[in-house]
């Protein structure tokens, strides 16, 4: 990567370091809290859901507002406003002003992400978006990582110096984008596809998308507190959450490229059976500490591989002029799995108790691979179009940023093989025919073994 790209990136790359710190512990702080005044795991899983109502509704309108204001002072206003929610918090404890503030808080979140997403996005062209897309990817990851080791550190400053903290860290981030000596980027209102249309073209897509956002929501706010119930203190806590979220740092990458060589729906059926397994263990097998981290890892490496290879599989079917609608629009719907996740699960924890958490973790993960399975038998995979692109976006700009030139390139070469024009009518695709490319014209595939790709077409359904 060339010097200027990376002076371009380094600004909202260190802004995005700095506040993913404070944000990273803030979830497992909330809910650790909660548990520890004795409230409920059903009102701890509504104060929960507002952080994601919050990123829902940022995430569908704040791009309007960035628009009329401009990245800088956005970034400020957003970073400002995630600031005081946080403060607020540590000055006074109420659930219901909680609710209220996370619910301002995750707006203003989804905020700052789409500002750092944008700037990134204009940085450079479709050639270098998978190097920044990986810088951006180590420095949310490695910040979350940073952030949960520090929550035992803060919380022996007595009770309101990690909210101090994490306060602190959210104004700080600002000065970097602040000193940015150059014009803020454009960027346009985001409209992604309907919801209607998403599971007309990719069902396999959605149902991984929703399914991610349930499952990482899950793990982000009430496995802390299975952590501290089954006897585990603050510090304890942080830890696990740092080996989960370092599992999902370390093991996407590698589930990623096992897609490329396989049926994209096949590995989504491996990774819904592998949840299944780790699941059983947590209630079956007896934890010691480091067999507690050793599971923890695979399943922060399982979850948050589900939306990556499930966007990559709907990448795989969309036309070229459809990846950018296609890919926000899939973040939407990860949007409602994460806001609807909390409701659904912490009632199960409070009727079952704590153990209730995996229980339900089995019980979507055996849903989704009897769903994948199913969808499978009725139309198989399409050959990928491009190799996998381990994401996380949080916003509509970070949805377009996954939009490489390579993939841009295969839906370009593949777009022929289904007719999708009925779904999507507005979309220009080149000569959208159904059946295989003539035997001369140009064929890019990711898989190395020449009888495999054989095999996906063969079983291509007419």
């Amino acid at each position: 990567m060339s010097r200027q790209l990376l002076a371009m990136a380094l600004a909202p790359l260190l802004g995005l370091f700095i506040l993913g710190i404070g944000n990273g512990f803030l979830a497992t702080l909330i809910t650790l809290r909660l548990d520890a005044a004795g409230e409920s795991a059903t009102l701890i899983g509504i104060v929960s859901s507002a952080y994601f109502i919050g990123l829902a509704f940022g995430a569908m309108f704040n791009d309007r507002l960035l628009l009329r204001i401009g990245h800088i002072r956005a970034y400020g206003s957003f970073a400002s406003l995630v600031a005081v929610t946080v403060l607020l918090q540590g000055l006074f404890f109420d659930p219901w002003a909680w609710f209220v503030l996370r619910l301002i808080g995750g707006w203003a979140t989804v905020g700052v992400y789409l500002v750092i997403e944008s700037w990134l996005l204009t940085a450079g062209d479709q050639k270098v978006r998978g190097r920044l897309l990986a810088l951006y990817m180590i420095s949310l990851y490695a910040a979350g990582v940073v952030g949960q080791l520090l929550l035992g550190v803060t919380n022996a400053m007595g009770d309101s110096a990690p909210f101090m903290v994490i306060g602190l860290l959210a104004s700080l981030s600002v000065l970097p984008m602040a000193m940015i000596p150059r014009v803020s980027p454009l960027i346009e209102h985001a409209e992604p596809l309907p919801p209607h249309r998403l599971i007309t073209m990719t069902p396999t897509g959605v149902m991984g998308s929703l399914g991610s956002g349930m499952v990482v929501a899950a793990a982000y706010s009430l496995l802390p507190l299975y952590l501290q119930r089954i006897g585990m203190s603050v510090s304890q806590v942080g830890q696990m959450m740092a080996v989960v979220i370092l599992g999902a740092m370390l093991l996407q990458y590698p589930i990623g490229r096992w897609s490329d060589r396989h049926d994209r729906q096949m590995v989504l059926i491996g990774i819904s059976a592998f949840c299944i397994v780790i699941s059983g263990a947590m209630l079956w097998l007896p934890l010691s500490t480091p067999l507690l981290a050793v599971l923890l890892f695979l399943l922060g490496g399982g979850v948050f591989a589900f939306y990556p290879v499930a966007v990559s599989h709907a990448a795989d079917r969309a036309p070229a002029g459809a990846l950018v609608r296609m890919s926000q629009g899939l973040l939407l719907i990860n949007s409602i799995g994460a806001t609807i996740s909390p409701l659904l699960i912490s009632p199960v924890m409070t009727a079952v108790g704590d153990t209730g958490l995996f229980w339900a973790f089995g019980a979507m993960s055996l849903f989704f691979l009897l769903f994948f399975g199913w969808r499978r038998s009725v139309r198989p995979a399409p050959l990928p179009v491009a190799p996998f692109t381990a994401t996380t976006p949080m916003s509509s700009a970070g949805a377009e940023l996954v939009i490489t030139e390579e993939l841009v390139q295969g839906a370009l070469e593949h777009e022929h093989l289904e007719d999708l024009s009925q779904v999507l009518p507005e979309v220009d695709v080149a000569e959208p025919v159904v059946g295989p490319p003539a035997a001369d014209e140009a064929h890019v595939t990711y898989f190395d073994d020449v009888e495999t790709v054989e095999l996906h077409r063969s079983h291509r359904a007419p």
